[in-house]
This record gives C-alpha cells, sequence and structure tokens, in this order.
C-alpha cells in the first residue's frame, strides 16, 4: 500500500528478474497493471474483507485511497493521474516512470464493484427483493449519515446514528416510530413516505 499515492498493489514486487514464472502476469512491464500496480478489483475486495471484519476505520481510509477523485484534488494530482477523475481506473501504476497513472478506464467491471463495496460493505445498505437490511461498517468518529431510497412509488428517509462511536453493530431498528425485532425492514409499496432510524451498537 502506497498512501502517498493511493496505490494499493496488487503484489510486491513485481515480477522482473525473478526466475519464478507467474505467467502472463510476468508479460507486463514491472509496475503495470497486476505485475506490481493496483489492480482496482482486487483492490475493492481488499476493501470489502476489511469491512467484513468489522474494521469500518481501515475500511473507509482504504476506500477513500482508491477513490478516483481523491486522485484528481489539484492541478498537479490530476497530471499525474491522467485520466477521468469520475471514472474507475481499473489499474494505477507503481512504475517509476508512470507512478500514479491510471490505465484501462470506462473498460473495467471494478467500478461495480466499488460502488457495491461502498453502499453495502460500508453504508451497510442491502435490499433483497421485498427486505431492506442496514448494518453499516463505518469510521467511529461518523456521528451518522442519511439515506434517501425510493421503492417503486414509495420514499424511505433512513437516518444511521452512531451515539457510541463504534465501527459496526446495530442496537435497534424502528420504522415511523414503531421498533422492530427482525433485522431487516419489509418494504412496502404503499405510496407514502416512511422514517427509518437506525441505531448503532452492540
Amino acid at each position: 500500500m502506497n498512501e502517498e499515492e493511493g496505490i494499493i498493489a496488487l503484489l510486491t514486487p513485481p515480477f522482473d528478474t525473478t526466475d519464478q514464472e507467474p505467467g502472463y502476469i510476468k508479460s507486463y512491464v514491472p509496475g503495470i497493471r497486476e505485475n506490481g500496480g493496483q489492480y482496482t478489483h482486487a483492490a475493492t475486495w481488499v476493501v470489502k474483507a476489511f469491512a467484513m471484519l468489522g474494521e469500518g476505520d481501515k475500511a473507509y481510509k482504504l476506500f477513500s485511497l482508491i477513490n478516483p477523485i481523491n486522485h484528481s484534488r489539484t492541478p498537479i494530482e490530476a497530471n499525474k493521474y491522467k485520466v477521468e477523475p469520475y471514472v474507475v481506473a481499473a489499474d494505477v501504476y507503481t512504475n517509476p516512470q508512470h507512478l500514479g497513472r491510471g490505465g484501462w478506464t470506462w473498460y473495467t467491471g471494478s467500478s461495480g464493484w466499488m460502488y457495491t463495496v461502498g453502499l453495502e460493505d460500508i453504508l451497510g445498505f442491502r435490499v433483497i427483493k421485498d427486505r431492506l437490511y442496514i448494518d453499516p461498517c463505518i469510521p467511529k468518529d461518523w456521528e451518522g449519515f442519511r439515506i434517501e431510497f425510493r421503492y417503486n412509488n414509495t420514499k424511505y428517509d433512513i437516518e444511521i446514528i452512531n451515539p457510541k462511536g463504534i465501527n459496526n453493530g446495530v442496537k435497534c431498528l424502528m420504522v415511523d416510530g414503531v421498533s422492530i425485532d427482525n433485522k431487516y425492514i419489509q418494504l412496502i409499496d404503499d405510496g407514502l413516505e416512511h422514517n427509518v432510524i437506525v441505531e448503532m451498537g452492540s
């Protein structure tokens, strides 16, 4: 991991002069693509793994590290990154001649993975058929956040509160002021507006 450059490399050091034969990866220039660069598919899975372990601070830090917008905060960073700051790059290079340069934008499925990891694993928002599960894994210093969700013709205003400053765990769910025992919210399409409060805790 290279925090300064915002890179989570797939492996390090790259295969170059080694006698090992890992296959086609070695055909890439060292520090490019899978051969020692950031392969963003794998980087998003690293974020997912830390979220699954309940390490919200680490998961969010790594998510922010690979977020393309954070590669373009200044003209110098944008010039180094050289690709669109609003598109996830399949690769970010560690090769000294191209350090921090993105590659293969508009092509990678890792953009979908990054969206899914951010929404489902960090914010904890997951819809399965007509059930809504909310189980966040966030940084301890987040006091909470809000999500506005539309289920067909019905609006759900969701507020997640984190009064004890923890990474994960849900203490209670309330829908329209009524506490529910389930670990999910049964979605209904009644055309009304519903208020959901999720209090984090053990």
